[in-house]
């Protein structure tokens, strides 16, 4: 049976932070991620999706934390196909920003970044959001083998948010495409009305690692502002309903991480610490 490690997609969250969850003492960015790695073992840093992450800030993450814990990075944007704000992108690069010249460039600092967390034995693994439009097909395919070159040695997963990748019998060839690659799969929960949903499935195309994003069950997913798309309180029903699943994981694979995304207020910390507690600690 493997490791199953259950935590939250963010500690420094702004509606976290405001929630009331850090106690006095703890409200610093050294007593916040202290604190929250006394009670979890494996968090998502989101904000390496915004801004490109800075060596020396990597480095102060493992010293502030326990060892044994371990960060799970978003990669950068402009890495995934998303559109990248010009204020994120590293000076004097080209105009350009998707152009031979910057993309090395971003791709080098991005390495640059997580090399503190490498080194130390602290990444979990680097997580690759694509994006709704990014559907199966030579292209996609094209872009994985890419990403598969310059990750060389790294630990990866991979979020399909285009719900074709896990329908119609398209399952086992996508497990089959991340498994060549040495990708872990990512399985989703989410609102299933939704017609960009995708399917609770939990394919297994790596023995080291499964992750589980649970991005709560909004009917606003995709739409509105950030407090609507992820406000959601997983209730014992649902958690029951992944249980098994999650369990089902760590038989075939060396280690699980289970993340919740419902990051609106304590809402995340609040519904993996009833999981951790679900799943026997």
């Amino acid at each position: 049976m493997g490791r199953i490690l259950v935590g939250a997609c963010s500690w420094t969250d702004r509606a976290l932070v405001s929630s009331g969850w850090y106690p006095a003492g703890r409200r610093d960015a050294a007593g916040r991620v202290l604190h929250y790695a006394e009670r979890f073992p494996v968090v998502e840093v989101d904000a390496t999706y915004y801004g490109l992450p800075g060596e020396r800030t990597s480095r102060l993450w493992t010293e502030r934390t326990p060892d044994g814990f371990v960060f799970d990075v978003k990669a950068f944007s402009l890495l995934t196909g998303h559109p990248t704000r010009p204020a994120a992108m590293p000076p004097g690069l080209p105009a350009d920003s998707r152009g031979p010249r910057a993309l090395d460039e971003v791709w080098r600092r991005f390495a640059d970044g997580i090399r503190p967390l490498r080194d130390a034995g602290r990444l979990g693994a680097v997580l690759f959001q694509f994006p709704p439009w990014f559907r199966p097909g030579e292209r996609a395919r094209a872009f994985l083998a890419q990403c598969a070159q310059r990750t060389a040695g790294w630990p990866v997963c991979v979020e399909f948010r285009h719900p074709q990748w896990w329908r119609d019998g398209q399952e086992q060839a996508t497990a089959d495409l991340l498994r060549a690659h040495g990708f872990a799969a990512v399985a989703v929960d989410m609102l299933q009305t939704l017609p960009s949903a995708v399917p609770p499935v939990t394919p297994v195309s790596c023995e080291r690692l499964a992750v589980v994003r649970l991005h709560g069950r909004s009917p606003h997913w995709g739409t509105g502002g950030k407090e609507d798309r992820f406000r959601h309180e997983y209730g014992p029903g649902e958690l029951d309903e992944w249980a098994p699943r999650i369990r089902a994981l760590a038989r075939r694979t060396e280690q699980v991480h289970v993340l919740f995304n419902n990051c609106c207020g304590d809402a995340a910390v609040r519904a993996a610490a009833r999981m951790r507690a679900l799943l026997g600690g």
